[in-house]
């Protein structure tokens, strides 16, 4: 199938983007919630192994499939490693009609003026060849919004979208995703600055240049229709940013033409400890919740 196929299927699919793409700073979390202690691998070539399998698992169970999930955002780790013996992005689109992503950034700066930045990312144009080489989509970035600081949240959004149109320059569709923390006082004035910034950048564009949104649960519903219905916008998808998968749900929900990009909720009551027919039946219950949710606009 076609990118032209795949880019169907993200901007009308009914369903939701997994986010399977837990990066070395948050595996050992990750893998605690799954039932998988520190104790049980010795270096960080073991821990990856274990995230991957636990991936791995995931995207071969009956419970996802295309149907349900448009697209899976995977680490650069897991593009690179393979699924019941292919790779892994070939075995998302040809075995279960699920859209590959790469996460691209490699972390945070730290907290300047309200905000913490992308690190630095000289491999990137070498990174996105691999990607291309390898069957992926689009890629996705995170950076943080920790107050509603105007000048902050400007530069934030400026560097997304200057990293996003190198991005396209490679013909990957880049999914921009300025977070905003949910414990902040200011989050909704945060998102006020923000649903701005990106609404200029957006007009900035090129005709031929679309991109996607992950963005933060906002506390007005419908906070970023505008967005949505922006002509140089795919698809806005929705961060669990730390809520629990019942109340990202119900936020979701409330928040038309938004649907899910859920990692931590996604997993939330799987172990490793489960038999194969418990962990299959607690990863549908999971997915259909998320999809009720993002279809329910």
């Amino acid at each position: 199938m076609s990118k032209t196929q795949q880019a169907d299927k993200i901007r009308t699919g009914n369903g939701f983007i997994a986010a399977l793409d837990q990066s070395g700073g948050s595996t050992p979390k990750a893998l605690g919630l799954y039932g998988v202690t520190e104790d049980q691998y010795s270096n960080d070539a073991e821990m990856f192994d274990l995230i991957h399998a636990m991936r791995a698992r995931i995207a071969s169970s009956p419970a996802f499939t295309g149907e349900r999930i448009v697209g899976a955002i995977l680490f650069e780790m897991t593009m690179d490693r393979m699924i019941d013996g292919k790779p892994s992005a070939t075995y998302l689109w040809e075995e279960r009609g699920v859209v590959p992503f790469l996460k691209v950034d490699k972390g945070l700066a730290d907290e300047a003026d309200g905000v913490r930045l992308m690190k630095p990312m000289p491999e990137l144009p070498a990174l996105l060849d691999r990607a291309n080489a390898a069957g992926i989509f689009g890629t996705k970035m995170r950076s943080v919004i920790d107050a509603a600081s105007a000048s902050g949240i400007a530069a934030n959004v400026a560097q997304q979208f200057e990293v996003g149109r190198e991005i396209l320059s490679h013909g990957l569709v880049p999914i921009i995703e300025p977070e905003v923390t949910i414990s902040i006082a200011d989050k909704a004035e945060a998102e006020a600055i923000l649903c701005a910034e990106i609404g200029g950048q957006l007009d900035a564009l090129d005709e031929d240049q679309n991109v996607m949104l992950k963005l933060t649960l906002p506390e007005t519903a419908n906070h970023y229709q505008l967005l949505i219905e922006h002509p140089r916008v795919m698809r806005v998808v929705a961060l669990s940013g730390g809520y629990s998968r019942d109340e990202a749900n119900d936020r979701l929900a409330l928040n038309t033409g938004m649907i899910a990009s859920f990692s931590r909720a996604l997993t939330e009551g799987l172990s490793a400890q489960q038999s194969e027919a418990e962990f299959d039946a607690a990863l549908d219950a999971s997915i259909a919740s998320i999809y009720a949710a993002s279809v329910a606009g």
